[in-house]
This record gives C-alpha cells, sequence and structure tokens, in this order.
C-alpha cells in the first residue's frame, strides 16, 4: 500500500499547529509518510511576526519520511491556499491527505486513512474520506468501522486526483440550482445549512472551497466514507480563530475521541445511505441545533 502524502495548511496560530504537529507526529505511520506544509502569508503587517514565529518552528520539525515546507509572501486565504496546494500534490499524486492546523489526530489517523483510500480506490462512488466524525451511538450488532453520508467534512479528509480534477470551482451552474427549490431541498438532506452557505459563497460573503467541493459531490451523486470513531478533534473553537467560532461550537462538534489504536478496520463495501446514522450525523447542521448552541453562545459571553 502506498501511503498518501500528507498536505497541511497552516496561517499565523503556533500553540495549535504544534499540538497538530505533535499528535500527528505520535501517528503509527508518520515517519513513513511525506508532510507537505503550506503556509499562507500575512494579511496585514501585525500579522508578520505571528507567522515568523511559525516558520521558524516548522523548519525545526521531524518526525517524517520527508518535509516539504511551501511559504507564500502574500496572503492568499484558505480557500485559495488549499485548493492551489491540493492540486498541487495531486499533479503528482493518486491520493492525498489533508489537514488544516487545529485538528488532533489519534495514532490511527493515518492508518485509517490510507486504509480507506486503498480499499475504496476502485469504487466511482467514492468521492473521499473522513477522519473527522459527528458523536455516533452504535447498535451493539453493527460490525463495521464505517458508515457513508453524501456530505464531506474539511476535518482531516482525503480523496483521489480523478475526484478533485473534476470540481468546477467557480459553481458556473449555480442559477439553475439557484432557480430550483427541489435541488435545495436535496442538497439540503445533508444538512440544513449546505444550500445558504453556497449561497453566501455565491455572494462573497464566506470564501469557502469546503462548500463547492460538497456541492461537486451532491451534483454528481457521491459518498464519503466515515469512521464510527472519530479519528480528528478539531481545538480550533478558541478566541482569534479564522474559520471558527468559540465554546458552543466545541460543545455542537463534540465527538468521542479514538484511542483504541485500532489498525485493522472493517470496511463495507454496500454503499447505502443509513438512516440511523444519517439521522445522527445532520443533527449537529439541523437548524434547531444551530439556534440552540447560537444563543448558548451568546448566554455564554
Amino acid at each position: 500500500m502506498k501511503l498518501a502524502p500528507i498536505a497541511l495548511f497552516t496561517y499565523k496560530k503556533l500553540a495549535p499547529l504544534k499540538a497538530t504537529i505533535e499528535a500527528l507526529q505520535k501517528n503509527n505511520l508518520a515517519k513513513h509518510s511525506e508532510l507537505i506544509i503550506f503556509s499562507d502569508g500575512p494579511k496585514k503587517d501585525s500579522d508578520k511576526i505571528q507567522i515568523q514565529e511559525v516558520r521558524s518552528y516548522l523548519k525545526s520539525i521531524n518526525g517524517f519520511k520527508k518535509i516539504d515546507l511551501n511559504f507564500s509572501e502574500k496572503n492568499k486565504g484558505l480557500a485559495v491556499s488549499i485548493i492551489e496546494g491540493v492540486s498541487k500534490i495531486l499533479e503528482e499524486n493518486e491520493t492525498i491527505i489533508v489537514l488544516e492546523d487545529d485538528l488532533l489526530t489519534s495514532v490511527n489517523f493515518l492508518d485509517f486513512m490510507n486504509k480507506s483510500l486503498d480499499y475504496y480506490k476502485n469504487n466511482k462512488k467514492i468521492h473521499s474520506i473522513s477522519g473527522y466524525t459527528p458523536q455516533i451511538d452504535l447498535k451493539n450488532s453493527y460490525p463495521y468501522d464505517i458508515y457513508f453520508t453524501q456530505r464531506a467534512s474539511s476535518w482531516g479528509w482525503a480523496t483521489y486526483k480523478s475526484k478533485w480534477k473534476e470540481v468546477d470551482w467557480k459553481v458556473t451552474d449555480y442559477i439553475r440550482f439557484k432557480k430550483n427549490k427541489k435541488l435545495h431541498r436535496k442538497f439540503n438532506a445533508m444538512g440544513s445549512d449546505m444550500s445558504f452557505m453556497l449561497s453566501k459563497q455565491m455572494k462573497g460573503n464566506i470564501d469557502s472551497w469546503a462548500i463547492r467541493w460538497c456541492y461537486h459531490q451532491f451534483k454528481e451523486d457521491l459518498y464519503t466514507v466515515f469512521p464510527v470513531q472519530s479519528k480528528i478533534q478539531n481545538i480550533g473553537f478558541t478566541e482569534g480563530a479564522t474559520h471558527t467560532k468559540g465554546n458552543s461550537e466545541t460543545l455542537r462538534f463534540a465527538t468521542i475521541f479514538d484511542k483504541t489504536n485500532k489498525i485493522n478496520f472493517n470496511f463495507k463495501d454496500n454503499i447505502v445511505l443509513e438512516k440511523y446514522f444519517i439521522k445522527q450525523f445532520i443533527k449537529p447542521y439541523s437548524i434547531k441545533t444551530r439556534i440552540y448552541y447560537k444563543l448558548k453562545g451568546i448566554l455564554q459571553n
């Protein structure tokens, strides 16, 4: 099994980056894996000192088969950084594993991601692999280590060159989608926030590669492989985080972190959406849940 290169995207927060790197170094397959890091440039002059500290630290890390550092002089933003960085790596590789600088990985994260990529490599219906999962309460009789959704996750994920190269990042058919309420409802089956986020993206109110990635998945009727127990813990819900918002969000996406170090996984061949899993999966994205935690956040402040 050829191991996928790991792409790590970072900006200016040193503490969560260190935690991310230290967790990744403890992975079973770290010393056999190539790590490619993309460090974005400053938005404003006051960011330069923090970015210099980040880059000094990056030059000191070890524990991987190979480390490639890419420092941008200008600020690209997360969406452009990821689209360009992933595309660059997939020019020479068939698979990729992607992390951002606020994600703790379990020691078997790389095992799960690489073995999932290998197992489903010839299955044209698989869009991506997720390392994160919301908390899932399993039935005692469930024999597999994975389940399927039709919504990708941006928190520790992997994909194939064949899937990535097909994405229309400009969403050129958006006008047709915008006018079709039936398509809106179908897209929102994986979370009531989907159409709203795509609308914000197309209006320029947010800059998200992930919602465009999910929209491509929706159009092509593709599936994401999720672990039944999360291999990712997001530590980015802190003050000053660029793309996340605080403690109420921490609670909304809380999950049980895999500490088993299991390295052999029981995969499923029959790719279907199971109501038992989807009902739990979409709960954090439901209107009711989002309102509840938004109000909770307001009260906390």
